[in-house]
């Protein structure tokens, strides 16, 4: 035999009835059952709602009509005419004494626990009459089962504690009187030995189905739900959770204890003492072979089995001198709780017993409180005690598994996933068991919280990195066309999604929780977006809260530099092609570094040196390993490397620069390259990252043009004098030439000063070959003395820059 329970959602019209009824069918086909009801899905809440409006002498008129047409709609969809009639008559009497007993509660302005019971009890009531009778015309025997009067408690009303002898008892003497019968039988409600209804608490549907199965020993309880069994998170809140196949009682009730709200904990106990399996499956997806909770379960390759949380906690913090080596303090506080009926969430105490923190549902915080206050009066007043204070607007995540036990690493993947995105823990707590690994922390973080977790532990799983980027311009159009080609490749092999969460640029914005569709994001941008404000965006950023998050200026504007103090202090990390931050002052530059290593978040910027060529990094590596930098020279403009890798022949130096120019390998303005001030900022760059604590104006740079060109009112004039110091170029090439040499500008760093001159090097010299606009860069080092570590390729164009940006931003997405 099995227990077949169906809840609000499995009986809430006719249509999802119709479905529970076929699954009724087919499970008949295989062994008995016996079918466990909720009321129909809203009705409890709405009954509560009737009974607590009738308590304040509101009308509640609206709300029994609609209780009373929802059950009718059902019983004329799905009962002939002629077989209507006495489900009608029936469902009216339960209305009628509805409605009696909340026009006593009016009357009376009070309302008793022993009476809200009754007044829930209709839904259950009303349910499983309506739908034995619906079965009845499908399978000819089906019974209403008022369950109230086979589960006897104590008079505990609203969490009534089961009998359990007397009602295993009543239940097998039942059946036995009834066993050729298909018996449809009400969850939640019970009655105490009076034969008063009392009702199981939350859940207590599951723990009806629980019951009867306990006591008839029967092969396996299902629980028939809307989703598809437990799910490693709440779906509503992780998208990427996924069902779980099964789980031992042990993790499912540390689940559901922790917010899990497919099954009750209470559920678990009768099944659990009898090794009776229960099966979570969905009404509304009978193929799914749903989540087992057993006792034997088969060992498992996933890190941990679920992450549950709670919404809504209020934490108490007890501490004062008065607590410290005082033997029974622990047990007078928590015996106090329990007398008054209020449930401990969560215990860590200080082990200087200084202090005890505990957390309680927020309807009981102000009571505790007030319990705290007058149980320890004498301390208080004593001062042995502070005053203890109520923090709200919190909630608790925990992470459920039986693999944690003694597997090293589960804590220091949990605290870094919520580290690395700004999550304050504000209290912890794990048993000694190490199924359960529980933090408190605020309720404004939870779902980044969750989400940062389930990406952290389920590495199989596609993690997610939120990006917001800055500028649409050459690099910015270029990121987008390569982030949207590689998706499917870093899906595939890095398991990696990025999502692009917002947009701006000079003009406009575009924030969207559910990510821009890079297929048509210049479309979005002219349809949905708004001005741009770089304060808002940035404020709407952070706001979003989400895990994960990326910032990435691609722009040259100074105006964004100014929020990335305030965005890696939000832990969120900056990813920048902007060389104006890391090259302005060096209080500046060091203050961007301690942030983002404070904040546990990344502070990238590889190309703002040698576009999309691997400088910093390098650099980076060379000193992480413990190698020493004696001397670093570089060309690291693509401008100037191109000019005078082309000034040669008998091309005039100005018709190079301008062929340069039509190319778009310079600035609207040639000096803005050729003044060496865009390479300076980089050399400075590199020197901070060597070590030096170094400002711009110690960096030396030599001319390469006459004083005329640079003072030129125009760039049309600047051309003008570019040609009329055609013998100073010439000069200087023919020199070059006549002696087997080449032109470079270089920038050199050694001993801890930067100088940029214009240079004749030979065919030694590693720069003396060169093409296109290729960056290059030296590093001669303690291991690499003789012969200079070299790096060389395209050091200009948006495709190399994009390709920069993009790898920075997957590096991020490697932590």
């Amino acid at each position: 035999m099995n227990i077949l329970k169906f809840g609000g959602t499995s009986v809430g019209s006719a249509d999802s009835i119709k479905a529970l009824l076929g699954i009724v069918e087919q499970a008949r086909q295989k062994e008995d059952v016996i079918i466990v009801l909720s009321a129909m899905s809203g009705v409890t809440n709405l009954l509560l709602e009737m009974a607590e409006k009738a308590q304040v002498a509101e009308d509640y008129a609206s709300q029994l009509k609609a209780i009373e047409e929802k059950h009718f709609e059902v019983i004329r969809t799905l009962l002939p005419a002629s077989a209507q009639n006495p489900v009608f008559t029936k469902l009216k009497i339960y209305f009628n004494e509805l409605e009696d007993i909340l026009q006593s509660v009016f009357n009376l302005r009070e309302l008793s626990a022993q009476t809200k019971d009754l007044i829930l009890s209709y839904g259950e009531r009303c349910s499983v009459f309506m739908v034995a009778h619906i079965a009845r015309q499908k399978f000819g025997n089906a019974v209403a089962v008022d369950g109230s009067e086979l589960i006897k408690t104590d008079s505990n009303f609203g969490q009534a504690k089961v009998n359990t002898a007397l009602t295993e008892l009543l239940i097998n003497d039942y059946y036995q009187s009834n066993s050729d019968q298909l018996l449809f039988v009400t969850g939640f409600i019970s009655s105490n030995e009076e034969g008063r209804v009392t009702t199981l608490g939350r859940g207590g549907s599951d723990f009806t189905a629980a019951i009867w199965g306990s006591a008839l020993n029967v092969k396996e309880i299902q629980i028939w739900t809307d989703v598809n069994g437990m799910l490693t998170a709440d779906p509503r809140i992780v998208e990427k959770a996924f069902s779980l196949s099964e789980l031992s009682y042990t993790e499912a009730m540390e689940l559901s204890y922790f917010g899990a709200k497919v099954i009750y904990p209470p559920t678990m106990i009768p099944a659990f003492l009898k090794k009776i399996p229960i099966v979570i499956k969905n009404t509304f997806d009978v193929e799914f072979p749903g989540t087992y909770i057993r006792h034997n379960v088969k060992t498992c390759e996933l890190p941990i089995k679920g992450i549950s949380s709670i919404d809504e906690i209020s934490v108490l913090n007890l501490s004062g001198s008065g607590m410290v080596g005082k033997a029974g303090f622990s047990g007078r506080l928590f015996s106090l709780l329990s007398r008054e009926q209020i449930n401990v969430v969560l215990i860590t105490q200080s082990s200087s017993e200084h202090s005890i923190t505990f957390a309680v549902k927020p309807a009981d915080a102000i009571k505790a409180l007030n319990l705290i206050s007058k149980e320890f009066e004498l301390e208080l007043q004593a001062k042995k005690l502070e005053y203890p204070e109520v923090e709200s607007g919190l909630s608790v995540l925990a992470i459920v598994g039986e693999n944690m036990k003694h597997t090293p690493g589960m804590s220091a993947r949990l605290f870094n996933a919520l580290g690395r995105n700004g999550v304050n823990v504000r209290a912890i707590a794990q048993g000694s068991s190490e199924y359960n690994i529980s933090v408190i922390l605020s309720k404004a973080d939870l779902s980044k919280a969750v989400n940062a977790v389930h990406d952290s532990f389920y590495s199989d799983l596609k993690k997610t990195l939120n990006i917001f980027c800055l500028g649409t311009g050459n690099i910015g159009k270029t990121l987008f066309k390569q982030l949207q080609s590689q998706m499917p490749f870093l899906a595939k092999n890095n398991d990696l999604q990025v999502k692009v969460m917002g947009i701006s640029n000079s003009r406009q914005m575009y924030l969207s929780k559910e990510g821009v569709d890079l297929c048509r994001w210049e479309q979005t941008l002219q349809e949905q977006a708004e001005p741009a404000d770089l304060k808002l965006f940035v404020q709407e950023m952070k706001a979003m809260n989400l895990p994960n998050c990326v910032f990435v200026d691609n722009t040259a504007s100074a105006n964004p530099v100014n929020f990335y103090q305030e965005i890696l202090e939000s832990s969120i990390s900056v990813v920048t092609c902007n060389k104006i931050g890391n090259s302005a002052d060096y209080e500046q530059y060091a203050a961007f570094k301690k942030a983002a290593r404070k904040y546990g978040v990344d502070f990238y910027y590889e190309t703002n040196v040698g576009a999309g060529l691997p400088i910093i990094r390098t650099l980076k590596d060379l000193m992480m390993s413990g190698d020493k930098v004696a001397r670093i020279e570089a060309i690291l403009s693509g401008t100037i490397s191109y000019i005078f890798n082309n000034f040669k022949g008998d091309a005039p130096f100005h018709e190079v620069v301008k062929e340069a120019q039509d190319l778009g390998y310079t600035e609207p303005d040639p000096r803005d390259d050729l003044n060496g001030k865009d390479f300076m900022r980089k050399m400075l760059i590199l020197a901070r990252d060597a070590g030096y604590a170094m400002e711009e104006k110690e960096v030396v740079i030599e001319s390469m043009l006459p004083p005329a060109c640079l003072a030129a009112a125009s760039v049309e004039d600047f051309y003008k004098e570019l040609k009329n110091n055609a013998a100073y170029f010439e000069q200087l090439k023919n020199e070059a030439e006549s002696t087997g040499r080449v032109l470079r500008y270089i920038g050199k760093l050694e001993d801890g000063k930067v100088n940029i001159t214009l240079q004749m090097v030979d065919d030694t010299h590693p720069f003396y070959m060169l093409s296109g606009s290729d960056n290059i860069i030296s590093f001669t080092t303690d291991r690499y003395k003789s012969r200079p570590l070299v790096v060389k390729g395209p050091g200009a164009g948006a495709e190399v820059t994009a390709a920069g940006v993009f790898a920075d931003i997957i590096n991020v997405g490697k932590k």
